[in-house]
């Protein structure tokens, strides 16, 4: 490798970003609070803010693809940084008079923002480590994965010195100390994103022979079927997750695990976290198509033991659920790049990512909905998780369709 390329840099400083954008993976924290304060007690209308957060995401990083492919990345990531920070900083005014505000704020401008940065920087970072493609979108989706860890007791810390024991009152106040973080953290680190020259290769790696061209451009894709297929598979198989992700604190309360509920929220971002490397490094060896198979089988059967799991044993099946869970932010970017190239994979994976915004919106309404039902009987709420079983056994169907594109297949079987 040319000396004057350290390709560390703007992996570190996007480690560094995705650490701010894994505070989306903490909301069970703002849950309780939230739905009592200013949804009036349904959790599926407070749940939903997570939800579109979560679905214009993937608006977002399709948006923040085209932008990058015009401005770069560098400039990219600072502007979705301020979108992001306004959304939180906003969000903090939010009341129960106008609790759609929260919608608005948090759920599109906050989801615009994190989509702006998200694929951005996943893309400018496989562009580094071509060589080691599922290690390094491993290495970066766990960043964010690891920030809830990192947030967790940041807010929680926050809510209760600022909560005067009003529900929503430390929430809000939540929100306007992240926007300052947000912003300096994104508009420092986004100075150090950039792309590799045209012609950059790490030292003793060769591209291995293409049929094609090196890459699909953004409407080149949309006319495969490969690219539907991918984005409806990421729909369904998500579905566990998120429900355990939203819900992970309510549903240890509701076992009568109150004193050590947040315990479930450090599993499931831990654990998301370690799964999203593990299973980056596993994809490497195994193939992205097996390792997405075997994630949707655990997925399918874990749900399904929701039910059964009691006492600190939940605090395992969360974590397990979000070891599984983490391994899909980590293969379907890297099995995205695999199908139709790396140079335009911040707009296609933008695209797919619109499935994942779907199911978010889905899967937590489903998980709301029961848990309006199951209110202290947590049992009530199991449904909801057969659903995200089935989604997951439909998923396998689906991910076992896709077909090699023209390109080089590398690890994509």
């Amino acid at each position: 490798m040319n000396q004057k390329y350290n390709r560390a840099i703007p992996v570190i400083a996007t480690i560094a970003i995705q650490l701010c954008l894994g505070t989306a993976y903490i909301w069970s924290v703002f849950q309780a609070g939230i739905a009592e304060s200013l949804f009036a007690g349904n959790h599926a209308n407070a749940a939903l803010t997570f939800s579109i957060l979560l679905a214009v995401l993937g608006v977002g990083s399709t948006i923040g693809g085209k932008l990058q492919d015009k401005v770069g990345p560098r400039l990219t990531v600072i502007i979705g940084g301020l979108i992001l920070a306004l959304g939180f900083f906003f969000a903090s005014f939010a009341t129960a008079a106008a609790p759609y505000m929260l919608w608005i704020t948090y759920g599109v401008l906050g989801g615009l923002g994190m989509g702006f940065i998200y694929s951005t920087t996943i893309a400018c970072a496989q562009k580094w480590y071509p060589d080691k493609r599922g290690l390094i979108t491993g290495v970066i989706v766990a960043a964010l994965g690891f920030g809830g860890v990192v947030f967790t007791p940041l807010v929680e810390a926050i809510i209760r010195n600022y909560g005067n024991g009003i529900a929503g009152q430390g929430e809000l106040m939540s929100f306007k100390i992240l926007a300052f973080i947000f912003i300096v953290v994104c508009t420092v680190g986004g100075w150090f994103i950039q792309n590799p020259p045209a012609d950059y290769a790490p030292a003793g790696w060769k591209p291995q022979a293409t049929s094609g061209s090196a890459a699909l451009t953004t409407s080149q894709t949309l006319k495969t079927p490969q690219l539907y297929l991918l984005t409806f598979s990421l729909m369904l198989a998500c579905m566990g997750g998120l429900m355990m992700i939203g819900f992970a604190k309510p549903i240890a309360v509701a076992r009568g695990l109150a004193e050590t509920a947040t315990v479930g929220v450090f599993a499931i971002t831990m654990f998301n976290s370690f799964g999203r490397l593990f299973w980056g490094i596993v994809s490497d060896k195994l193939g992205r198509k097996k390792t997405i198979v075997l994630l949707l089988g655990i997925t399918a059967v874990l749900s399904l033991c929701v039910n059964i799991a009691s006492g600190y044993m939940i605090y395992v099946l969360i974590a397990c659920i979000g070891f599984a869970y983490g391994g899909f932010l980590s293969t379907f970017p890297a099995y995205t790049a695999d199908l139709f190239g790396a140079k335009y994979n911040a707009t296609n994976y933008g695209i797919v990512l619109v499935g994942f915004g779907v199911g978010a919106v889905i899967s937590s309404y489903i998980a709301g909905y029961y848990k309006n039902i199951a209110a202290t009987d947590i049992s009530l709420m199991f449904p909801a998780f057969i659903i995200a079983s089935a989604a997951a056994i439909i998923a396998i169907v689906s991910i076992l369709m896709i077909k090699p594109t023209n390109l080089n297949t590398g690890n994509s079987e």
